[in-house]
């Protein structure tokens, strides 16, 4: 009862006329800022700092808070609709999203993305709300050894997001690593792989290796191929909106993938971005449409947006209740809190009752703000489609390398996009998938991160893997996953066999 009447007051303050517009204007930047390739709601926030220090506290973090939020869907438009992904955790949505605008379903993939955003976004909000305190100790169990185990475990899944070889898979994924193991040593400061050149000190940028896996070789191939285009992309424009089997292909996937997000969004680290890649692995290996995966599967869209956008709620629980950053933009907005004064924690709900309920309400009215502009504009963000080829494919590698550039206003960036982007075509002629590469970059910081200080805390010894109940649960898991489907193959078979025996 007490939640309830904390949260009444908190949206009280947040309908105020000021809160409301912070809100709002929030929710609105942040689609921009998820639209545009390269900037991303980190730069955003780090971007707008400066500006809230002079605003009073609550309306400083209501717009803070709305810009990474509204991020999480306005990074879906483009890769829907470009192949572009404007934030990492939409990267995984460009697998389906545009293979569904390619054969006319652009308005049912943005459709789908913004209704799971909304459902997602809600529920998020409202687990934030009544089960912070019990989910914040579930989070605590895990420790370094389980959160290597449970990167781990992503990586192997990882070969399991593309149809076709395993084996080109796997070459997918160890070029994914050997990206991510560019720049200094995060312990030692030693280089690694940087060929003796200062410029990569600081690894590669996973947005400009993002969009030149993606968008460049799609680009690329649409644009040689001249006027025979034509009849690749023919069915660009003539969207209909989501049938009713869209709805009932969509609703499981929504629903779970809210839960994954939420989960993985409280575990501190991890953040929406591996959420999206692990609901699409789920869907994939539970669909009975497996086919269709690779080639505008919409449960591919479906639930990957609903679990990036829970993870948004999951990981401010971590950052309100114990002051912990569960990503890298809410280390940005733990910093906004200290800048301002506040120290999030147990003690920031008591202390601070009025601002943390009135930021929390004001993320229940920026999520409906979001379906509320976001909706009707779907019909309008396909049109973009009906452009001719020539123009539309060039000014994706116009925007590509704008955005490409204003990650760090180098050259040296722009270059990468073009190492990157022939890699990515080289890959695509050859059948190597390009979403296990996009995983395995992102997961390399953290599996190593991890992997070493499981090592320090137990003198280096691997004891820790199976004598900690939970990790020991994940490596049954691993195991039984791995072994399970060999296992029931050679069962499947050896029966057809006997049957064939004896019908013979």
């Amino acid at each position: 009862m007490d939640t309830l009447m904390d949260l009444g007051g908190g949206f009280a303050s947040a309908l105020e006329p000021v809160s409301l517009a912070f809100a709002l204007l929030g929710v609105l930047l942040g689609t921009v800022v998820g639209v545009l390739p390269g900037i991303g709601p980190i730069s955003a926030i780090a971007i707008l700092i400066p500006v809230s220090f002079g605003m009073e506290p609550v309306h400083g973090l209501i717009l803070l808070c709305g810009i990474y939020y509204g991020s999480m869907y306005g990074g879906s438009i483009t890769a829907t609709l470009i192949k572009t992904p404007g934030e990492v955790a939409s990267a995984v949505t460009a697998i389906e999203g545009y293979e569904m605008a390619r054969r006319g379903r652009g308005k049912a993939a943005l459709a789908t993305a913004a209704i799971g955003s909304f459902l997602a976004g809600t529920l998020a909000i409202i687990g934030l709300t009544f089960l912070s305190p019990v989910l914040v100790k579930l989070a605590n169990v895990f420790g370094a050894t389980e959160y290597f185990l449970l990167m781990a475990t992503a990586l192997l899944l990882a070969s399991t997001m593309s149809a076709g070889s395993r084996a080109k898979a796997l070459i997918s994924i160890f070029i994914g690593l050997a990206v991510g193991l560019i720049g200094l040593d995060f312990q030692t400061g030693l280089p690694r792989q940087t060929f003796g050149m200062d410029l990569l000190s600081d690894g590669i940028d996973f947005t400009i290796f993002a969009m030149a896996l993606f968008a460049i070789p799609e680009a690329i191939r649409n644009l040689a191929l001249g006027r025979g285009a034509k009849d690749e992309i023919q069915s660009f424009g003539n969207d209909k909106w989501m049938t009713k089997e869209d709805w009932q292909r969509s609703a499981g996937p929504w629903a779970r993938g809210s839960v994954v997000g939420f989960i993985i969004g409280i575990l501190p680290g991890v953040g929406p971005s591996l959420a999206s890649f692990m609901s699409y692995i789920m869907e994939k290996r539970i669909s009975k449409r497996k086919d269709e995966f690779g080639h505008g599967a919409i449960e591919g869209v479906a639930g990957p947006e609903a679990a990036n956008n829970a993870g948004v709620g999951g990981a401010m629980i971590p950052l309100f209740s114990l002051g912990i950053p569960g990503s890298a933009t809410t280390a940005l907005l733990l910093f906004v809190f200290t800048m301002y004064g506040l120290q999030p924690g147990p003690l920031i709900f008591r202390d601070e009752t009025g601002l943390i309920w009135t930021i929390i309400a004001s993320m229940y009215i920026g999520n409906i703000a979001l379906i509320i502009l976001n909706l009707p504009l779907v019909g309008v963000f396909v049109k973009l489609l009906k452009m001719p080829k020539e123009i539309l494919f060039s000014s994706i590698l116009v925007l590509v390398v704008i955005g490409a550039y204003a990650i760090e206003f180098s050259l040296f960036g722009l270059m990468m996009l073009g190492i990157f982007g022939v890699i990515g075509y080289l890959m695509e002629k050859g059948g190597i998938p390009l979403a296990p590469a996009i995983l395995a970059l992102v997961l390399v910081p953290l599996l190593e991160d991890n992997f070493r200080r499981m090592l320090q805390i137990s003198g280096g010894s691997f004891a820790p893997l199976v004598t900690r109940p939970v990790s020991l649960s994940i490596i049954i898991l691993m195991v039984a996953g791995i072994v399970g489907p060999i296992v029931f193959r050679w069962w499947v078979s050896r029966r057809k066999l006997l049957t064939d025996v004896t019908v013979g």
